[in-house]
């Protein structure tokens, strides 16, 4: 169940009075008060509305949302199919509803994550992502998104230069399976291979330019051709400086915003330009998350 695009900016007017945008930084994130996103579920037109938001603000938040995991489910199904995930839970009566539940008594649950875009291990990483909060904290446990457009347009024109046709390598075997068994690792390997994108891949609604390339990352693979490498010198330093060079494009502040959870908020972000790093700084308590990935389409 889909909806037509929605235009990358909404127009003066063109959203009901009901809705507020409070935009939370210069660079990324929207809070819109006085909606519902179980109303929304039932409500095409209101969701067009959110997309276009969504396209602009590239990530939005929501307080106050007492819906259910059905509504949470159809809302985020207007804007594409939803995934389960290989590694984490799925609520078993809502598939694509995945459960990530942190347990303070769970030494491997105080593991967390870096700076990542969703699941760029897929061929399709997700278009985004609908997560709500039904457990956390008083104090710590935010998330953070950064705007990947913006990191990419402040990039110095040499490098911009350099990165134009570069392809990377993503892989799910060298991140969630890094902690497994070697034959629990090689199988999620064998379900799951290297996925291969472009660094700078275009929006597919907007024609914007996106740096892509995050944790997932482990290598660019057409990097050693005549006009990089003299030496074996510059291929082992040259690229992974450079990648990480790269990667550190969403540490920077200026292009990031951050987000602090109460039960029955909700976040949704286009996880095609955007990062996000969940932080563990919260002391030995529950965190429970509820996550809804919309399948996405291949990057170029």
């Amino acid at each position: 169940m889909t909806v037509a695009t929605a235009p990358a900016v909404v127009r003066a007017g063109s959203l009901p009075d009901s809705i507020k945008v409070d935009p939370l930084t210069c660079a990324i994130g929207a809070e819109l008060s006085n909606v519902n996103l179980g109303v929304a579920s039932r409500d095409p037109a209101l969701v067009a509305e959110i997309r276009a938001l969504l396209l602009k603000h590239r990530v939005l938040f929501f307080r106050d949302q007492d819906i259910t995991r059905a509504e949470h489910v159809a809302f985020a199904r207007w804007f594409g199919e939803l995934e389960d995930h290989p590694v984490a839970g799925s609520d078993p009566e809502n598939p694509g509803l995945v459960r990530i539940y942190k347990n303070p008594d769970s030494p491997n649950d105080r593991y967390e994550n870096s700076w990542h875009t969703d699941a760029t291990w897929r061929e399709k990483p997700p278009f985004g992502c609908v997560l709500r909060c039904v457990e956390c904290p008083p104090v710590g446990g935010d998330t953070m998104w950064a705007n990947m457009v913006l990191a990419y347009e402040k990039l110095p024109e040499t490098v911009k230069q350099q990165i134009a046709g570069l392809r990377a390598r993503h892989s799910i075997e060298a991140s969630f399976g890094a902690a497994m068994p070697t034959e629990k690792r090689l199988a999620l390997k064998a379900q799951f291979p290297d996925a291969e994108h472009p660094v700078v891949r275009t929006h597919p609604e907007t024609g914007e330019k996106i740096l892509f390339v995050n944790a997932f990352t482990t290598h660019f693979t057409n990097f050693h051709t005549a006009e990089n490498v003299r030496v074996g010198q510059d291929y082992t330093h040259g690229a992974s400086d450079l990648l990480r060079y790269l990667i550190s494009q969403a540490f920077i502040p200026e292009y990031q915003v951050r987000w602090r959870w109460k039960p029955n908020s909700m976040a949704m972000w286009d996880n095609r330009s955007t990062q996000h790093y969940a932080v563990m700084d919260y002391p030995p308590c529950h965190r429970k998350m509820e996550r809804a990935g919309i399948i996405g389409d291949k990057p170029f």
